[in-house]
């Protein structure tokens, strides 16, 4: 079988090094692209291209020139800052960058989606439920998946993956789970939390990498895919879980903040094709 050529927009990020690491340890070549100074964090065994991918006059031509087979974009601008407009200002460069690597011919397009582009749901979200996003980065990626769907969804094939909540190498994130280390650190005993009886789908960005990187190296399935384990848990459970697997001295502060107000009460991705997808792979 011919090596695969896969490049990663944002690949130094959260999410984007675990990516990276997956694609590797499935044999494919990997050019990882990271903003300046940002290529130690990235697996060694990657060409690393630093560029500046999202602004006017960037060379995207660079990144295209070897023609790759396929396209992983993760690049994105405060994604735990749900309201910050960031989202809505730098959409147009998302869909530029997209449409760059589409009109040179790379066949394979697969771009990090949210469960915030559903908004508010209650049960499992499939490819087909409507979406209603309530915040800017919910519709800054609606808006970047319609189009792109709308643009090359039927000339190329594009993947749009929706995650959902991700855990794990959690000094790298901006999460509840860096706030209750840094919080622990700090010496601090007690909390401040929610009611965190809301019942989300929670992945381990280790085995997150690993679905991207499965669902980019094939071709069969494509338009909006959940990745994610499929198995909503509320927030309080993981939160204790995460509490005592670290051992840490501290105790939430239950009902101090209110609960978001577009949190569903229960939601979680129908995980159905990604474990199909998945099982093939181990096969």
């Amino acid at each position: 079988m011919t090596q695969q050529h896969v490049v990663v927009t944002g690949a130094a990020g959260y999410i984007g090094r675990h990516v990276v690491t997956a694609l590797l340890d499935e044999g494919a070549r990997v050019t990882a692209v990271v903003r300046q100074h940002r290529a130690y964090r990235v697996d060694e065994r990657a060409d690393i291209v630093e560029l500046d991918l999202l602004a006017p006059g960037a060379d995207l031509a660079r990144l295209t020139a070897e023609g790759p087979d396929a396209l992983v974009h993760l690049a994105w601008e405060a994604g735990f800052a749900h309201d910050a407009p960031a989202h809505m200002l730098r959409l147009s460069d998302h869909y530029r960058v997209l449409s760059h690597f589409a009109e040179a011919g790379v066949g394979r397009i697969a771009a990090l989606g949210t469960m915030h582009e559903v908004g508010r749901h209650e049960g499992a979200i499939t490819a087909e439920t409507p979406t209603n996003p309530m915040s800017l980065y919910g519709i800054a990626k609606d808006a970047l998946r319609r189009a792109v769907l709308h643009s090359f969804g039927e000339t190329h094939a594009v993947q749009w993956l929706r995650a959902y909540y991700i855990y794990g190498d959690d000094r790298n994130n901006q999460s509840i789970f860096t706030k209750l280390l840094q919080a622990a650190e700090q010496g601090k005993q007690v909390f401040p939390f929610t009611t965190g009886t809301n019942r989300f789908d929670f992945i381990h960005v280790r085995e997150l990498g690993q679905q991207i990187a499965t669902v980019a190296l094939q071709d069969e399935v494509r338009g909006v895919i959940n990745v994610c384990s499929g198995e909503p848990v509320s927030l309080r459970d993981q939160v204790e879980r995460f509490i005592a697997d670290h051992e840490l001295d501290i105790r939430l502060d239950v009902g101090a903040f209110p609960d978001r107000p577009y949190d569903s009460k229960e939601t979680y991705g129908d995980a159905t094709v990604i474990r199909e997808l998945m099982a093939k792979r181990a096969r």
